[in-house]
């Protein structure tokens, strides 16, 4: 397949309540939606997830749209296309920037399903149609209502709870968390907040029979994580660490980490993430798919990926009303007895809704053949 033609929606949606991390409070999510049409008139669909400020990785979304227009996208330019995993290797020159590659890599492998009248959950094994799902919850200044949020959560069927932590804000909401919920799964994520000084406090959390730790130290300290698990019972998960399979596979060597946050935009699309998931399969590392409060499309591309039945542990993808008051999906995705459906429609298998589009994007052409 030749590419003929891309599009691109700048959207921004507000959250139906502030999310706060150990980082940064975020009140709405901006995004990009590609349009990616081929010489045939399909069209398949990717999402451009970074934030704006280089809180969480080195990328934003003003840079990967740069990176984008200026270096990627020329490489598809003219280029004969006969399958998705050959795009990793035409941005492979262009270092990092993997947010920027997965938008465009991941909408060509829904272009290319669409081509071959594919859902894109056919080119994955053992899968299945019904997903468990977790949920995230931000810093909250009032335990009550962090409770009264949990309780709703639990009550919507939600299998799984992740909290936001930082230093202040660890033990005590934890504590009381277990007291109310002492069955739930329940983890805890503090996105680099903490230090290798903070390793007794950390140490600490081991009584709560939490299912991980998350992310406690900086994106490049493997070997801080390495010491630091070596001192826990608790899983210690990578999110920031893991940018590739070789970095996997340097955690797996230092025994940094025993669970693997596995995030599609942050290993540069879906050929990086297959070969992470097989490489967490072959080694016994608990791997499950986190998410960066993407829009339908981003979810809908989520719940393909992870219905590979290794996702055995429910992840980051919870129902569109969970963090928007509307999705940019004509059908939301909505979640049942604690599980969501996987779409089963072409490519990611949904259809975007053009007027909510308009309502909340601006639309350009980025590239025409």
């Amino acid at each position: 397949m030749m590419i003929s033609r891309i599009e691109r929606y700048r959207v921004r949606l507000p959250l139906r309540i502030p999310f706060e991390t150990s980082y940064g409070r975020l009140t709405e999510k901006a995004f990009d939606i590609l349009l990616v049409t081929d010489e045939l008139g399909n069209q398949g669909i990717g999402e451009l997830v970074p934030f704006e400020q280089p809180d969480y990785i080195e990328e934003t979304i003003e840079t990967a749209r740069i990176i984008s227009q200026n270096h990627l996208i020329p490489l598809l330019t003219n280029k004969e296309i006969t399958h998705p995993k050959e795009v990793a290797d035409l941005f492979y020159e262009v270092k990092g920037n993997q947010m920027a590659k997965s938008s465009l890599e991941t909408a060509i492998w829904d272009l290319y399903a669409k081509r071959h009248n594919q859902s894109l959950k056919n080119y994955f094994n053992k899968t299945r149609l019904q997903i468990p799902v977790g949920v995230s919850i931000g810093i909250q200044t009032n335990l009550d209502e962090l409770l009264n949020q949990i309780t709703s959560y639990v009550e919507q069927g939600y299998q799984r709870v992740k909290l936001k932590i930082r230093p202040g804000y660890d033990l005590e909401p934890v504590q009381e968390i277990r007291r109310k919920f002492p069955n739930l799964a329940l983890m805890v994520d503090a996105n680099s907040a903490y230090a290798i000084e903070d390793m007794q406090h950390l140490k600490k959390l081991d009584i709560y029979d939490l299912a991980m730790i998350e992310q406690p130290f900086a994106a490049n300290d493997f070997l801080d994580h390495a010491q630091l698990q070596g001192e826990l019972k608790t899983k210690i998960c990578l999110d920031e660490n893991i940018r590739s399979l070789k970095d996997c596979e340097l955690a797996f060597s230092l025994g940094s980490c025993q669970s693997i946050n596995l995030k599609i935009p942050r290993v540069g699309g879906i050929t990086e993430a297959m070969k992470i998931v097989e490489f967490c399969q072959e080694k016994g590392l608990l791997v499950w798919l986190g998410g960066m409060f993407e829009s339908g499309v981003g979810r809908a591309l989520n719940l393909q990926f992870a219905s590979q039945k290794i996702f055995t542990f429910p992840g980051d993808i919870s129902a569109s009303d969970r963090y928007y008051y509307e999705d940019i999906l004509e059908q939301p995705i909505e979640i049942q007895h604690g599980e969501i459906h996987v779409p089963e429609g072409l490519g990611i298998g949904v259809t975007l809704s053009e007027k909510k589009l308009l309502k909340y994007g601006l639309h350009e052409t980025i590239f025409i053949r």
